[in-house]
């Protein structure tokens, strides 16, 4: 996986390696000359709308981030740009899990699919591609309030708890979007994975954090408005990227609502045109109304509920003691007193004990195998929490080195062992190790017995934060699980690979001003044999506009594409915005930016 360290950039050569399990070559040789002109096509056709509603200058954002409105983007290009902002970008296949796309914003580093739509979704793709991550995300992200909201949510959205369930929603996503995207894909297949993922979001029972933090992320970062109710400007790259709803999201059939902390009451679809979009004054506010719902967090408040969002998760997850010792593993039980305090942890499987994000040594998930489970809460008839004792308050209450002691918790739990170790970490004590040790509760239930070998007693007065995944995920190897669903490779037949050859002589001409004369012949050969091709008559019809010495072939094309738009409806709207363009030319425009 030599690629990722291609990259000269500052921020992708932080990433930690369970994120660059994640990363794949971009290949930009696959790119086909009718993938270029995809491109080129959606690039014209957005900067002639978006001019006068997108939120920021889009051409000088292109620029910034290394994009050009010509050619699909070179990722190192991008990097060299975006380093110079305090950002990186790396390609990816396909949707990766929610948990992991998070966690690359809280790098800085803009996550691209290196797939690009097909023609005959060129308007849109539930699928991320090239066009969406890169056309829509990155030309907003110089602007320095947006870029801290991005790293921001990051930072928040890979500590969310996620269900079960989310993790199985992902997946038919993923499943759905990559058959929409596969030329050999059958019909039956795609209607069977529309019905599971409808079938699945359905059935998804009360939202988790990331499927809360989810819809705030897609009214924002990829639906959201900015400005006022009457005149908002985009700046989400949904919009951006998607040359049919950045137009139509501005009738006034689609409601414009302020953006706020009741906005995580409005689930989406992602795959229809969105009823109602939001609409905030300042980026500000999206970090005022992020960090309003980061205080509901598992992450920041702790206790019973947020331990039992671990245990609902089913997945890795980590409980972090008063003290500050991090347990990682999949919770599977708790204690909680009558007060609802909590009063014991456990876990099951591969566990992991860490502080300040860095595994203890010793205590990874090799000697951790089967499981962790520790008492939580105050020790009896004292009123100092355990974590504050010093060495010599520990031996006043008989903990000493090689000494048996006993500790009785509030909770009624005991533990009665010869300590064998005593760890503190910056003046918090944080474990005591025990041997020939006895774990019971008040009933007289067996917690750990001593033939179960070293007993390893976290200490802390309470749980204050539960978050999801590993403290230290590299020690943990948390290589999450990749989706053994990959996007399809497509290849071509001899027919198609004759159009590509068309559409490449078609740019070198419109590139070098030379071989004109063949432009006739070229769009005769279109007519005979590729009838279902309208972009590469468009793209000679442009030569020959702006040439005006080709009146006749000029004529001949306009009616083609005239009788084409009105016969074949998938293609009205596409071929009458080329036409636009094409008269309302970009380079044009360019300057007036």
């Amino acid at each position: 996986m030599s690629h990722f360290n291609d990259f000269n950039n500052a921020q992708v050569a932080k990433l930690p390696n369970h994120l660059k399990q994640f990363i794949v070559a971009q290949d930009y040789e696959k790119y086909t000359p009718i993938d270029q002109a995809v491109w080129r096509y959606v690039m014209r056709q957005n900067y002639s709308y978006l001019k006068n509603v997108a939120y920021y200058p889009y051409i000088k954002g292109l620029q910034r981030a290394g994009l050009s409105i010509e050619y699909i983007p070179d990722l190192q290009t991008m990097n060299d740009n975006l380093g110079k902002i305090g950002w990186g970008a790396v390609t990816v296949d396909g949707f990766i899990p929610p948990a992991a796309f998070m966690e690359y914003q809280a790098y800085r580093v803009l996550v691209i699919a290196a797939d690009i739509r097909q023609i005959n979704h060129i308007e849109y793709t539930p699928a991320p591609d090239i066009i969406h991550e890169s056309a829509g995300h990155a030309p907003i992200i110089a602007d320095t309030d947006y870029n801290n909201y991005l790293s921001y949510f990051g930072s928040i959205g890979a500590k969310a708890m996620f269900s079960a369930k989310d993790f199985e929603l992902y997946e038919a996503i993923r499943k759905l979007s990559i058959l929409k995207e596969a030329a050999d894909a059958d019909p039956a297949e795609i209607a069977q994975a529309e019905k599971n993922l409808r079938y699945i979001s359905e059935n998804m029972g009360e939202p988790s954090e990331m499927a809360l933090l989810g819809r705030l992320h897609w009214w924002t970062v990829e639906y959201g408005l900015i400005g006022t109710l009457e005149n908002p400007k985009i700046y989400g790259a949904g919009l951006l990227s998607s040359i049919g709803e950045s137009a139509t999201c501005m009738h006034s059939d689609v409601a414009k609502l302020w953006y706020n902390i009741d906005t995580v009451n409005y689930p989406y679809d992602i795959t229809k045109p969105q009823p109602q979009l939001f609409v905030t004054e300042t980026f500000q506010n999206l970090i005022d109304v992020l960090e309003q719902f980061a205080n509901t967090m598992a992450f920041r408040r702790g206790g019973a509920e947020s331990v039992m969002k671990a245990i609902a998760c089913k997945n890795v997850a980590t409980a972090v003691y008063s003290s500050g010792l991090q347990v990682s593993g999949i919770f599977t039980d708790m204690g909680i007193s009558a007060g609802d305090e909590v009063t014991f942890i456990k876990t099951t499987g591969p566990s992991a004990l860490a502080f300040n994000n860095k595994q203890l040594k010793g205590h990874g998930k090799d000697y951790h195998a089967d499981g962790f489970s520790s008492p939580v809460g105050k020790l009896r008839n004292t009123s100092q929490p355990l974590e504050d004792f010093s060495l010599t308050a520990l031996e006043n209450i008989g903990i000493t080195l090689g000494k048996r002691a006993e500790l009785l918790f509030d909770s009624g739990i005991k533990v009665e062992g010869i300590v064998n170790d005593i760890i503190t970490e910056k003046d918090k004590l944080i474990l005591i190790a025990f041997n020939d040790c006895t774990v019971t509760e008040s009933n007289g239930n067996t917690l750990f017995k001593p033939e179960w070998g070293t007993y390893d007693m976290a200490v802390g007065e309470k749980i204050v934060s539960v978050f999801n995944g590993a403290a230290d995920k590299d020690a943990y190897e948390e290589i999450t699980l990749i989706s053994r669903e990959k996007t399809h490779k497509i290849t071509y037949d001899d027919k198609i690979l004759k159009l590509h050859t068309l559409y490449k002589t078609v740019r070198e001409i419109r590139e070098s001003g030379e071989n004109l004369e063949q432009l006739a012949a070229i769009f005769t050969q279109l007519k005979t044999d590729h009838r279902q091709d309208w972009l590469c008559a468009l793209e000679i019809l442009e030569i020959v506009y702006h040439k005006k010495i080709y009146h006749q072939l000029e004529r001949e094309i306009q009616v083609y594409l005239e009788i084409k738009a009105s016969k074949e409806t998938d293609h009205t709207k596409l071929i009458n915005d080329g036409l636009h363009v094409i008269k309302n030319p970009v380079s044009q425009l360019l300057m007036e930016d």
